[in-house]
């Protein structure tokens, strides 16, 4: 069999090349240069030996001083408001829960993820301070994982514009009134989610709880109060043990009621 022509020989077959190799141009006693990025001191200078400096685009060692100032700032303290309910009979009546379910299915592709954990956080703190308490917005935006800085910019500020722009908050001369319970959702907000979502909130709406469904849920929901679950996790739990989404979501929001101050 012929061998195949598109493999080349090896190197020990090759065997010595008809002449040497040219000399180098640059004599081997010759200094090489240093590398780019490298700088050599001089005999006899304040610094001996090799330096190293960085590389265009390299990141710097921690303890570079450099580094340290060119850092993110830390937020100013200080900037400080004054976060009141917003006391609205219809909704206070009718509304859902910030960390209810149906918030979590329906309100958070409407607002987004950032805007609604700072609603469920606002009215938490009307747990402690039903009247209205003071937020330091730096730290709060530190403590939810954001950057804040004074104007419309920063992460936080853009999640309580939303807030504004989509009626769960409204400024005042000191701070911010924050809804106590949400809405429900606009059809103009629902018909720009996808088609699981709405389906998902007509089925919602149409389902219908007898009364044996709500009386187990609200006892239930008793016996998690009394043995000391806290309110806002009733509903998860209901939920968790086979009782239907809106029996427990009305449960849920009766047992928040009984322990609201």
């Amino acid at each position: 069999m012929d061998e195949p022509t598109d493999i080349p020989p090896l190197a020990a077959d090759i065997g010595p090349p008809l002449a040497a190799p040219p000399p180098p141009a640059v004599a081997p006693s010759r200094p090489i240069p240093p590398p780019p990025g490298h700088h050599v001191a001089r005999p006899g200078s304040r610094h001996e030996g090799p330096t190293a400096t960085a590389a265009p685009g390299s990141r710097r060692h921690p303890a570079d001083p450099a580094r340290a100032s060119t850092s993110d700032p830390e937020p100013a303290p200080g900037s400080t408001v004054t976060i009141r309910p917003w006391i609205d009979p219809v909704v206070d009546e009718s509304g859902h829960d910030p960390r209810s379910l149906y918030v979590e299915r329906f309100w958070l592709g409407v607002l987004g993820p950032t805007a609604t954990w700072l609603v469920r956080r606002l009215v938490a703190g009307f747990e402690t301070s039903p009247d209205g308490y003071d937020l330091d917005l730096a730290a709060t935006a530190r403590a939810m994982g954001l950057s804040y800085s004074p104007g419309r910019s920063s992460p936080f500020s853009k999640a309580v514009q939303r807030c504004t722009m989509f009626g769960l908050a409204h400024s005042t001369s000191d701070g911010l009134a924050i809804r106590r319970r949400i809405p429900t959702v606009a059809h103009r907000h629902l018909r720009r989610m996808p088609d699981a979502v709405v389906e998902a909130h007509e089925s919602w709406q149409r389902t219908t709880i007898t009364i044996d469904e709500l009386s187990r849920a609200h006892r239930l929901a008793v016996a998690m109060l009394e043995v000391g679950d806290p309110a806002t996790a009733i509903e998860h739990q209901l939920v968790a043990l086979g009782v239907n989404d809106v029996a427990a979501a009305e449960a849920a929001d009766n047992a928040c009621r009984l322990e609201a101050p």
